[in-house]
């Protein structure tokens, strides 16, 4: 495992991270979390990634629970939480804790989070969507505080546009602010134009880093979708439907094939082909993988191992194949 540096930040996280969206709580319990996070950690992952909205606050819980079950120097690991959603979403009562970054929601939202991880601080903390109901002003200000509170060490954003993450930044310089260190983009093979093109000036501009998720495309990259959605994947969730027609699509399917022509040629898996074609990238700080079983995680992590064989003759075959559809 290598380590690359968080943006311009001295914080340094493994290449390779471990998320738990959908995974936690709905597919995966404290036991699994447990087991999958110290397989993850024996490998040299060192960043677990989480939010308040996953499982409604329940796969916070979940990690929470396997950090103390596992009993690891706090230096060794880094823990990251986003906030917009809220937790709570039936009456008009609650509109200042959901689809929001104001100061009253961002303040407490910071709060529980710590209390469900069961941790003093947490180390990066994300603005999870936009809000375009609050002056952006007023969310720097809100996540500088929280770290000035030592409530969390740094901050960023999660798909936000360049302008707006250029504005946040720019409004924190000039008030001597804690900045926007990192942003935290869908970045694979079908979703690319944000990563490579929209966010191109940032890097050099703002130091921004970033900390990637789905790599797999929701799992469109590992050719289990091919012939349809098999039980006991995360499409045939009942929550997961809106996933379930892009799962499908047929000339991403046809690519994905083509893809598999290559990949063993490489010698390796699907996913470890689509993670070692993002962990090439040296703008990406980390690439977050997703796993509802350790066998699965070994598997992609198997993908460290490929990287060195991403020639340049290889990643313009990849890119001739997958380019022309994505987005």
């Amino acid at each position: 495992m290598q380590y690359r540096r968080l943006g311009r930040s001295g914080l340094q996280v493994s290449e390779l991270s471990l998320g738990s969206w959908v995974t936690y709580h709905n597919q995966v319990d404290t036991k699994g979390a447990t087991e999958m996070l110290a397989a993850a950690f024996d490998a040299g992952v060192n960043f677990f990634d989480n939010a308040e909205v996953y499982a409604q606050g329940e796969s916070e819980v979940v990690m929470g629970q396997a950090f103390k079950a596992l009993k690891w120097n706090r230096l060794d690991y880094i823990v990251s939480s986003k906030f917009f959603w809220g937790l709570t979403r039936e009456s008009n009562t609650t509109v200042n804790r959901k689809d929001t970054l104001n100061r009253k929601y961002l303040m407490q939202a910071v709060d529980g989070s710590l209390k469900r991880l069961g941790l003093d601080f947490i180390d990066l903390i994300y603005c999870h969507r936009p809000d375009p109901h609050t002056p952006i002003e007023e969310t720097v200000r809100a996540m500088s505080d929280i770290i000035t509170q030592g409530k969390a060490l740094y901050w960023g954003t999660s798909e936000w546009s360049a302008a707006d993450i250029r504005a946040a930044w720019e409004i924190a310089e000039r008030h001597h602010l804690h900045k926007p260190v990192m942003e935290q983009p869908q970045y694979n093979l079908f979703h690319r134009k944000r990563v490579e093109q929209e966010y191109a000036r940032l890097y050099e501009d703002t130091g921004l880093g970033l900390t990637t998720w789905s790599p797999l495309a929701s799992g469109l990259l590992t050719g289990k979708y091919r012939d349809g959605v098999p039980a006991g994947s995360r499409a045939s969730l009942e929550s997961m439907g809106w996933m379930r027609e892009q799962l499908q699509d047929r000339a991403k399917n046809a690519a994905v094939g083509q893809l598999a022509g290559i990949a063993d040629e490489l010698g390796c898996s699907l996913a470890q082909l689509a993670i070692a074609w993002i962990n090439r990238n040296p703008r990406v700080s980390t690439v977050i993988l997703g796993a509802s079983q350790a066998s699965q995680l070994h598997d992609n992590l198997g993908a460290l191992a490929v990287t060195p064989k991403l020639t340049p003759e290889i990643v313009a075959r990849i890119d001739a194949i997958t380019q022309p559809l994505a987005s």
